[in-house]
């Protein structure tokens, strides 16, 4: 593995770890060269379904924009990384367990809003605000309403 700070290629695992789940290697390392620390996370390769866009263009899942997504809703909240972490992995085990090629991202948007307010009930209104694109304030408060039952 490269040092990311001197690319240096000889580093040096000092720590390894696996998740509670079992479903990445967390390795701490240590470059020989500029003997900096730095963490590497291990996880499996698949292959997620293609995301249907909404006016049918098809594109890679990237789990960078699903991360920002959460990351945008949760801003302020007193969600810890950990439990948006454990979201992703779980929007990500559905989205595999479908077995299919393709996939709506609208179907997309359900799995994150069921995360969501899971988590915290305010990042579940931000995120549904803008995702179902409300066009009056009594679409908003009936979301409020719900959110409040």
């Amino acid at each position: 593995m490269k040092c990311p700070f001197c690319s240096h290629i000889d580093t040096q695992v000092v720590e390894t770890r696996v998740s509670e789940e079992g479903d990445f290697v967390r390795r701490r390392r240590k470059c020989s060269s500029c003997d900096k620390r730095f963490t590497t996370y291990e996880r499996p390769d698949v292959t997620f379904p293609a995301i249907v866009k909404k006016d049918g263009r098809r594109i890679e899942y990237e789990r960078v924009k699903l991360i920002a997504s959460l990351n945008l809703a949760l801003r302020k909240r007193p969600v810890s990384t950990e439990q948006v972490d454990g979201a992703i992995e779980r929007i990500e085990e559905k989205l595999l367990a479908l077995g299919l090629r393709e996939v709506a991202s609208n179907r997309i948007g359900e799995l994150v809003m069921r995360e969501l307010k899971k988590l915290d009930k305010v990042a579940y209104v931000r995120f549904a605000s803008v995702y179902r694109n409300f066009e009056d304030i009594d679409e908003f408060r009936a979301l409020v309403d719900e959110v409040r039952k």
